[in-house]
Order: structure tokens, then C-alpha cells, then sequence
């Protein structure tokens, strides 16, 4: 009868632990497994949180801080979001990382009323971007720029302005990290790619694969999920994306997706995705056994090819 706990869970116990890890580590404490918590986190979820830091090179393979880690360190970001930040950097695209992982920060952009839900759509509608929806949060932030931070605009077109005045002041804090490191913060124009390579360089543990019989499956472990109804690419399903969360309702959906290219996965995550064998099977196909149609007025075996030399016709005229 008693369905809720005496007491809550402590959230350490709870929570994805990379960040904390990463926090840790950076001021000096790197026997974590010893480490003396108020409340111990699971030791899975501890190996869990330096597997994923590893992953994204911020550990050695000591589990020492690198110096890419220890930069991620300084920003007030989940891991993912501070090293898609440092990539865009090398990528000259940070002007526009900045806004993305500021807005990527608040929740609920977009409102959708009851009585205005088909206006409040074809507003929305208008910020799509095909490359997904961290290009479309970027043009909702840059729209209202255009329109001087204005009120009003963001009344017209169903934006949450409190979401975004939050927004904005991510961004001007972590600029202010930026200049502080003297990380250069240029705008790539047009050239969207790079932006699409820096959240693939963070988010590559998040990919997945269009799936032939339903939605998507991630890349890690296989896990079917689906895009969003409420994504800009949701009509377009695309063969190869990156999400930034997962959300359970009615089924597993991926929030803020983002288009790329597989390849990438290796050139961004070189330790945890390489190119596969095009000579070998892999251990699935393995398992599969091929077998013909069955024909009744043939022998079962007649299918296989023949070890006897049957005859021929060649364009002479002469069968062989």
C-alpha cells in the first residue's frame, strides 16, 4: 500500500554524473572510486560518467584531465554542450554555437494555444530548417535579434520571450568565458555544415539510424526511438541524425534533432566509431540464414548451382 519512498532518492544516486566528474576532476580529486560522498553514487553510474568524459577526450586513458577537458571544465555546461562549444571554435562557427547552446539551455521556445494551435504552426513553420532544429532554434534567436529584442514579436509569433531573455543571457555568460580564454568567436555565414559537425562532435554517443520497419535505432545500444511530432525535420525523416535528449510519452522521442553525416562520426569520435570491414560480415548478418522459396514441383535442392558443365550458345551459332 505504501507506493512512495520514506525518503527521496538522493539526486547523486540518481543523475547522470559526468559533469560532476568532470568538476572533480578539475580541482584536483581523481581517485573518484574512494572518494568520500555524503551519499555514494552507484559505482556503474560513476565507471558510466568516465567512460562518456573518455569518450568525448576529455579523459586520458589514466582517467586523467586533458587539456580539452579541463577547458570543457570551466564552462557551467553538461560535457556534450561544452565540447560541441570548444569544437565550433576549430570549426570558426562559434558565433553561432553560442546561440544554439544557449537556447538548447531553457525550455519550451515555442507555445502553442489551444484556440491559435493551426496559426501558432504556420508561424513556427516559418523558422523550419532542413538541416533540423538546432538550425531552427538558431533562426527563431537571430529573428529576434533582427527585430531588436522586440516583445512584440515574440507575441506574434507564439516565442516564449521569457525563454528567450534567458537565453540570451546564457549566451552573454559564456561569451564572457570565451573572452576570458581568448577563444576566437567568428561566424561561419552560410556555411551550416560546420555548425551541424560542432553538435556532432558533442552529441555522437546520441546518433541513430533510420530503421526499415519503424522509427530509429541509436547507434549505442540499439534502442528504437522516434523523432519528435513537434521537430522541423519530423516530415522529412532523414537516414542519419543526432538528438540531444530522450523524452518518454506514448514512445521513446528524440528532442532537437539534428542532421549528419556518418562520417563524422569517425573523424569527431575517433574513439568510440571506426569504419567497418566492407569484407566481413558482421555477427547479426551472420546469424541470418538465407533460404530460397519453396517450389513444390522442384527437388529441394535443385536450386543450387550445378558442379556439371552445361552447354552453351554463342553468337556463332554453336552451342558449346
Amino acid at each position: 500500500r505504501d507506493e512512495m519512498l520514506s525518503t527521496n532518492v538522493p539526486e547523486i544516486q540518481r543523475t547522470n554524473l559526468a559533469s560532476t566528474v568532470l568538476s572533480l576532476k578539475a580541482m584536483g580529486i581523481n581517485d573518484l572510486l574512494s572518494f568520500d560522498f555524503m551519499d555514494p553514487p552507484p559505482l556503474e553510474t560513476m565507471i558510466m560518467a568516465m567512460e562518456q568524459l573518455h569518450a568525448l577526450s576529455a579523459l586520458d586513458d589514466e582517467g586523467l584531465l586533458t587539456k580539452l577537458g579541463r577547458r570543457m571544465a570551466e564552462f557551467p555546461l553538461e560535457p556534450q554542450l561544452s565540447k560541441m562549444l570548444i569544437m565550433s571554435v576549430e570549426l570558426r562557427c562559434a558565433e553561432e554555437a553560442l546561440t544554439i547552446v544557449s537556447m538548447l539551455s531553457v525550455q519550451n521556445v515555442f507555445y502553442r494555444p489551444k484556440e491559435k494551435a493551426e496559426q501558432s504552426d504556420q508561424r513556427k513553420a516559418r523558422f523550419h530548417q532542413s538541416e533540423g532544429d538546432h538550425l531552427t532554434l538558431l533562426a527563431v534567436y537571430n529573428a529576434w535579434k533582427q527585430n531588436k529584442f522586440s516583445n512584440l514579436w515574440c507575441y506574434e509569433n507564439f516565442v516564449q520571450q521569457r525563454s528567450l531573455k534567458r537565453s540570451q543571457d546564457i549566451r552573454k555568460q559564456m561569451l564572457g568565458i570565451m573572452d576570458r580564454h581568448k577563444l576566437d568567436v567568428i561566424s561561419c555565414g552560410r556555411q551550416t555544415g560546420l555548425v551541424q559537425k560542432a553538435i556532432c562532435s558533442g552529441f555522437f554517443r546520441n546518433a541513430a539510424k533510420r530503421d526499415p520497419q519503424e522509427g530509429y535505432r541509436t547507434l549505442v545500444d540499439s534502442q528504437v526511438v522516434y523523432i519528435h511530432p513537434s521537430s522541423s525535420i519530423y516530415h522529412r525523416q532523414p537516414e542519419w541524425l543526432c538528438y540531444h535528449e530522450l523524452v518518454f510519452t506514448t514512445k521513446e522521442y528524440m528532442r532537437e534533432v539534428c542532421v549528419i553525416d556518418p562520417k563524422w562520426l569517425v573523424e569527431y569520435a575517433p574513439k568510440f566509431f571506426k569504419f567497418g570491414d566492407a569484407t566481413r560480415l558482421s555477427k547479426m548478418k551472420k546469424e541470418q540464414r538465407v533460404e530460397p522459396l519453396f517450389n513444390k514441383y522442384e527437388e529441394p535442392n535443385s536450386w543450387r548451382i550445378s558442379r556439371l558443365r552445361r552447354p552453351y550458345y554463342n553468337p556463332a551459332g554453336k552451342f558449346g
